[in-house]
């Protein structure tokens, strides 16, 4: 070998060896670094660890803080809302004389309830004691008494499955001294849906589910403007026109009571009004004597054909004589003949009744009385029929029917009762009897 590839030898050698130490530094130098980066992580993840768990210590300490406060805060709203405070003086409603309760009804299904404390020795000093209690605190009076109400609707509510509540509550005091020195707290509140309407007729009384009156207290009922009472259950201790009242102590609710039925009267819908060319009445009056003079023309048409059916003229004897030997009737020239008419009629109705099961010789329906058209219709039918069908068989309204109806029972003509929802007419007893 040469000087110059000596020399090429010896120059490959240092250059790998440089190149081995190069690559053994390297890693000890990566190592290093990795093992200070590790122990720095090391401190810097312990440091944060310290502050969390101070932090969540601190913050779950505020947090109970706060559950604490809003727990005290909820338990003394509960306590307000449970309980209605009782006034100062309210034990003395207790005490009081008597108690009126007035329901007015209204078109709306509403009913207005007033209820009367009446007290006696309006001079006394608990009644002024009772007096400026209510009179500084009123909305606690109302309060309290619409709580006892309150659980009554919500047992008519359940009962007729019709929602309702009660509002507009107020209080007033007051004295009177006819026909006897009173003192009187009275509260008054709006009732929704109350009663049940169907058509024209609304009934009342299924919201008063269990409702009793005890000795000192009455019960009172209004029906709404344009409406009269028709049935009620049980019979009133003080029967009025425009109302019906029960007195606690005389009478004792049963299941389904009270019951009241009321129909809309239409003969008040409708009253004569003036117009541009004068009032109305003298067209009525007109109207009034057109029919009497039409019903008298009636009845005396009906008069003279009924006399020429029981007295045929002589010219018609030889027939009778024909048809009672067994031959034929003379053929009359005329087939629409009175007396042809009027004998063929005799023929037909010999017999009690005549047509449609009538008297032979009763008045036709125009010149009877509405009583005497309802009796009649009872007698055509074996003497009992629904009030419904004599409303359709005579084109009454039903409250012109249950006006004529009601006077007939209270004269002890006819007998009233249910069947289901429905009044049934009978004739009495004794002349069924008969």
């Amino acid at each position: 070998m040469d000087g110059r590839g000596l020399r090429a030898l010896i120059c490959g050698l240092i250059v790998v060896g440089c190149a081995v130490a190069v690559v053994w530094s390297v890693p000890v130098a990566v190592v290093a670094d990795a093992g200070s980066g590790t122990t720095q992580t090391f401190h810097a993840v312990h440091d944060d660890d310290q502050l969390g768990t101070q932090g969540a210590e601190h913050g779950q300490q505020l947090v109970q803080e706060n559950d604490d406060d809003s727990v005290g805060d909820d338990n003394g709203a509960t306590d307000e809302d449970d309980e209605v405070p009782e006034p100062a003086e309210a034990s003395q409603l207790d005490n009081a004389t008597d108690v009126h309760i007035s329901i007015s009804l209204h078109e709306n299904r509403s009913a207005m309830f007033t209820v009367d404390y009446r007290f006696e020795d309006a001079d006394s000093e608990e009644w002024e004691q009772l007096r400026e209690d209510v009179e500084t605190n009123p909305e606690t009076y109302v309060e309290y008494e619409l709580e006892d109400w309150d659980s009554i609707r919500a047992d008519g509510e359940n009962e007729t499955e019709r929602e309702m509540s009660l509002s507009s509550g107020s209080v007033t005091t007051d004295t009177s001294s006819t026909p006897q020195e009173l003192g009187h707290v009275t509260f008054s509140f709006e009732w929704s849906s109350f009663a049940y309407v169907e058509l024209n007729q609304m009934e009342a009384g299924d919201a008063l589910v269990d409702f009793t009156l005890v000795e000192g207290r009455s019960l009172q009922v209004f029906p709404p403007e344009g409406y009269v009472i028709s049935d009620v259950e049980p019979a009133p201790d003080d029967p009025r026109e425009d109302s019906v009242r029960w007195n606690g102590g005389e009478t004792e609710f049963m299941e389904d009571q009270p019951w009241i039925v009321m129909i809309e009267n239409g003969d008040n819908e409708t009253e004569p009004t003036e117009t541009e060319n004068g009032p109305a009445m003298p067209w009525l009056i007109v109207g009034i004597a057109l029919g009497a003079l039409a019903a008298a023309g009636a009845g005396g048409w009906w008069y003279k054909r009924r006399n020429k059916t029981a007295t045929p003229p002589a010219g018609t004897a030889a027939g009778s004589t024909d048809t009672d030997t067994g031959g034929d009737p003379p053929a009359s020239s005329d087939p629409e003949s009175p007396t042809r008419a009027g004998a063929t009629g005799t023929v037909e109705t010999d017999g009690p009744n005549g047509p449609n099961g009538l008297p032979p010789n009763s008045p036709p329906p125009e010149l009877l009385s509405n009583e005497e058209r309802v009796l009649r219709l009872l007698e055509t039918h074996g003497g009992r029929i629904k009030q419904q069908q004599v409303v359709s068989e005579l084109e009454w309204t039903e409250a012109k029917t249950s006006q004529v109806v009601g006077g007939l029972r209270e004269d002890d003509e006819i007998d009233v009762f249910r069947i289901g929802r429905e009044n049934v007419l009978a004739l009495p007893e004794e002349e069924d009897d008969e």
